[in-house]
């Protein structure tokens, strides 16, 4: 979803009268299960233009409500549903509904998204990973670091600026299913702990914190099961600017290419969307 806008478009989008479908479905779809539609409906349809932060665009900032001009709701979502002519911005197969998820999360994220106390300097927090954080001696970016914690190389593509400070300042409030770690507890008591690469119902596969890869039957196990990230909280092993600047330099971490930020080609292992 892209928007460009000029003074005509501007007109355009007013004169788009809401229908009356529209507007009755905006108001029932506000409950937690369908502001998680609308965020879903962002992943698959927004992202790719607007990023996941939504501020790809110059003066546009979706998720914190940053607009050209102000929008009523009813105008977003028909937007979002027709696209605005002769702009980048396209027509959505979205139905009313839909495209009222979609808003009602838009505004719900302008709400909450909390505002960083200090600007962050990707540059210094770059100085700050590699030394005071030593986030090496866990998490890989470029084929530079360790295996034991998921890959970063494109971290800053895939998290939201809050979601990064949030992994950083309380590592276990949101890990993603891919960087869940496991402990495994073999018949003769030896314990073996690392990030959970797979599993079935018969078998569980883990990187262990010597990063050697592990292949255990769990009915040869005396107990298995999920535990805790490792990954310690920095809220006050770092200053607040010092929080800012990872959190900066994390976000810059995108596809390599013309034009992009630092970050490399796709791992070859689960890459991290935060911890």
């Amino acid at each position: 979803m892209r928007f460009i806008i000029s003074p005509l478009i501007f007109l355009a989008a007013l004169m788009l009268a809401p229908s009356p479908d529209t507007a009755i479905v905006f108001a029932q779809h506000e409950t937690a299960a369908d502001l998680l539609d609308g965020e879903r409906a962002y992943g698959t349809t927004c992202v790719n233009c607007h990023g996941p932060n939504g501020d790809v665009i110059a003066g546009i900032n979706l998720l914190t409500g940053q607009f050209r001009r102000p929008y009523t709701d009813q105008e977003l979502v028909n937007i979002v549903r027709t696209g605005i002519p002769n702009t980048a911005m396209p027509p959505s197969t979205m139905s009313a509904e839909q495209a009222a998820k979609l808003v009602s999360y838009l505004r719900t994220s302008a709400k909450t998204k909390s505002t960083p106390l200090v600007a962050g300097d990707a540059s210094r927090g770059k100085a700050v990973y590699d030394s005071k954080g030593a986030c090496a001696s866990c998490h890989r970016i470029d084929g530079v670091g360790s295996r034991v914690g998921p890959d970063l190389s494109r971290v800053g593509q895939a998290r939201r600026t809050a979601e990064l400070e949030l992994a950083l300042v309380d590592p276990n409030a949101d890990v993603q299913p891919q960087n869940r770690f496991y402990r495994v507890v073999l018949k003769d008591g030896t314990t073996v702990t690392g990030r959970l690469l797979g599993h079935d119902t018969f078998n569980v596969q883990i990187i262990d914190m010597k990063e050697q890869l592990r292949s255990f039957v769990k009915a040869d196990t005396r107990e298995h099961g999920f535990i805790d990230t490792p990954m310690p909280s920095f809220r006050t092993r770092l200053t607040p600017q010092e929080l800012a600047d990872v959190v900066a330099y994390l976000g810059t971490l995108r596809v390599s290419g013309p034009g992009a930020g630092p970050g490399g080609p796709p791992p070859s292992t689960p890459q991290q969307r935060g911890r």
